[in-house]
């Protein structure tokens, strides 16, 4: 279980293809504070570490995650936010994530907002999937709140703070995203699906 409150971020060191696997090497400033079989969010993407050796770990995806997420437009070098699971008493600072990536998006548009920023993503809706407005959303692992809720796509607001310490400065026009939505959401959609 996660907040969506990212920790640091990391740089992708190395990608290796193993049959259906990719193996993610990855450089952080946490590296030394991490054990093997440890839960990190890498994007929103719930990852078991594997192994650890100097300032990087490892860590591999199996076809389906490659498949739901965004981890195949991962290059070497790219940034990633990263979470650890959250600790029991911890404060719920963001929102309950659950570090399954629901599905992918597209940034749609960046609009310098005079200090901020507003970003619109578009996904596809037939995956029944929603957003409410002033709901949460999680993109690319950072907890959100829902502007401007559409049937199949949304805006953020990302202050300064976020954009300086998630990969949020890199996000740009045509950036494939992960998106998980909020549980409450996802129980709603449920609910109107069953009763038709």
């Amino acid at each position: 279980m996660f907040t969506g409150i990212i920790e640091t971020l990391g740089r992708i060191k190395t990608i290796e293809k193993e049959q259906d696997n990719i193996h993610i090497s990855i450089s952080s400033d946490i590296t030394n504070e991490l054990k093997i079989d440890q839960s990190v969010a890498h994007n929103g993407i719930c990852l078991t570490v594997v192994a650890i050796e100097n300032d990087c770990y490892t860590v591999t995806a199996i076809k389906e995650t490659i498949e739901k997420t965004n981890l195949g437009h991962w290059n070497t070098g790219d940034v990633v936010n990263l979470e650890r699971a959250m600790r029991l008493g911890d404060r719920l600072d963001g929102h309950i994530v659950q570090g399954h990536v629901d599905q992918i998006g597209k940034c749609i548009n960046v609009e310098n907002a005079n200090g901020s920023w507003y970003y619109s993503f578009q996904y596809d809706s037939s995956l029944n999937n929603i957003t409410i407005e002033k709901g949460s959303i999680t993109v690319n692992g950072v907890s959100l709140t829902v502007v401007n809720s559409k049937r199949n796509e949304f805006s953020v607001a990302i202050i300064p703070y976020t954009y300086e310490h998630t990969n949020f400065h890199a996000i740009k026009e045509g950036s494939v995203i992960n998106l998980e939505f909020d549980v409450i959401g996802k129980y709603v959609s449920r609910l109107k699906e069953l009763r038709g």
